[in-house]
């Protein structure tokens, strides 16, 4: 029997400061409101016009720019180190924010160091005026960059830093933001009907209509199984194929219908929505988000001086097990297992700093839903010396 959201649950959803296409990426974090979060609430408006200071520098509200960023303190308490190490203030440290979106963990960041330097990266040109307009006072602190962060690199050469040891610190914020689901037109979400897109940089060639109606059987089974980790990839597969012979697949509306129909009954009860999986495959696909973070990441660990520190904020199982592994890369030793010395030159370049992947605690869920499902890693560079693969690699 299909769901239908009790009184109490419409209310709650309207009362976060997170939009239906958001909630529906973020499926976990609708839960009922109390009353003292229904209080707060109430307050939201008269609070929303104003700005609250930190170090005597005013910070927006986040929502006001769609987008609220992530645990933005624990961010700071990670990376303050590294960019503080010259100067209290930051000054002389550069901090690359590899997703720059809104500019809401970038605007914290200069916020908090009056000295501080940021490069913001982001392929998502909108995001860019965005984030452009709403750092405005800090102009002469701030670089923006339209590319992938893959593109690190040619962001330090524009700047004219060397691509090794010429920053302080690296911030990943992963995945889709809610900026961007909050656009109907860009196709991100199943919750609303819209155009079958899915592109981060609506410059891009290809879209999620192109997928589904041109890759065979073999290939789009691959793309739900790899990149939506989607259990019944085949069967959705080969319906879609049956599907657009009739006619193209040209919404997200008709997409979650087939997939509604394509799961069978009782796993569409457990786990979810029925299209949360498919959907995510296929903007994994579009942006090649995987393929751009294996790419990104050893790049940021490279850009790092020594005593450096990168963090991420990853959002599902597949980023973060790619950050699990070139982490724990360049945390171990290459000296070969056995021996009872450590070889001078293979020892690890980089230490964690995080035990395992760090969680959000409740208080934190509750400022921002949207931290339900973060997990987050964080190491700092201890030697020089490029990132290798650590032995058995």
């Amino acid at each position: 029997m299909k769901h239908s959201a009790t009184s109490s649950e419409v209310h709650a959803r309207a009362s976060w400061p997170l939009s239906e296409p958001t909630l529906t990426y973020f499926p976990d974090v609708r839960f009922a409101l109390s009353g003292r979060d229904l209080e707060a609430a109430a307050q939201r408006v008269d609070r929303s016009r104003h700005c609250d200071s930190r170090g005597g520098v005013a910070v927006a509200q986040q929502g006001d720019y769609g987008h609220v960023p992530v645990l933005p303190e624990r961010c700071v308490e990670l990376l303050a180190p590294a960019l503080t190490r010259q100067s209290p203030d930051g000054d002389g440290a550069i901090l690359i924010d590899a997703t720059l979106g809104a500019g809401g963990h970038s605007e914290r960041f200069l916020a908090e160091f009056s000295g501080l330097r940021v490069i913001g990266l982001d392929r998502d040109a909108t995001a860019l005026e965005i984030a452009g307009r709403r750092l405005d006072r800090f102009a002469d602190r701030l670089r923006t960059v339209h590319t992938r962060y893959d593109g690190i690199g040619v962001a330090l050469a524009e700047a004219g830093l060397a691509a090794t040891g010429s920053v302080d610190a690296v911030l990943f914020d992963l995945g889709v933001s809610s900026m961007q689901l909050d656009r109907t037109d860009r196709g991100f979400s199943y919750a609303q009907d819209a155009p079958l897109d899915m592109r981060m940089d609506p410059d891009a060639e290809l879209t999620a209509a192109d997928i589904v109606n041109t890759y065979d059987v073999a290939a789009l089974t691959d793309i739900l199984r790899r990149f939506g980790e989607e259990r019944f990839a085949s069967r959705i597969a080969a319906r879609i194929v049956r599907r657009r012979e009739q006619a193209p697949f040209t919404s997200t509306a008709e997409l979650t219908a087939l997939l509604y129909e394509a799961i069978p009954a009782p796993a569409r009860r457990t786990g979810g929505h029925p299209a949360k999986r498919t959907f995510q495959a296929l903007r994994v696909a579009v942006n090649g988000e995987l393929d751009s973070l294996r790419a990104a990441l050893p790049a940021a660990l490279d850009a790092l001086a020594v005593a450096g520190r990168v963090a991420v904020l990853s959002y599902q199982s597949l980023e973060d097990r790619i950050v699990k592994q070139l982490f724990a890369a360049a945390t171990t030793s290459r000296t070969p297992v056995g021996l009872p010395v450590e070889l001078p030159g293979d020892e690890p370049r980089f230490t964690t700093l995080t035990r395992g992947a760090e969680r959000a605690q409740s208080d934190e869920i509750e400022r921002n839903p949207r931290a339900g499902s973060v997990r987050r890693r964080a190491v700092q560079r201890v030697r020089s010396g490029p990132v290798t693969a650590s032995r058995g690699d």
